[in-house]
């Protein structure tokens, strides 16, 4: 179904997944500028310490590493 409506899983934490108990799952959009997006493309995140926080009503990603894009 995934390749059907053109969406790719770029990253994602099994181990949170497996240490944690998943209640809630949300989908929302992230902005990238520069050569992070085609290092994500390639794979290159790192989502291990990663976790998200609700600052002034804004969903604000913390801990996640993404490394800059070399040819």
């Amino acid at each position: 179904m995934v390749k059907e409506l053109g969406k790719k899983l770029i990253a994602q934490n099994k181990k949170a997944r497996h240490d944690f108990s998943i209640e809630d799952v949300y989908e929302c959009g992230i902005v990238l500028m520069g050569t992070e997006v085609k290092s994500l493309r390639a794979g290159r995140a790192s989502l291990i310490d990663g976790f998200a926080m609700i600052e002034n009503g804004e969903l604000w990603l913390h801990g996640v590493h993404i490394p800059e894009y070399t040819e």
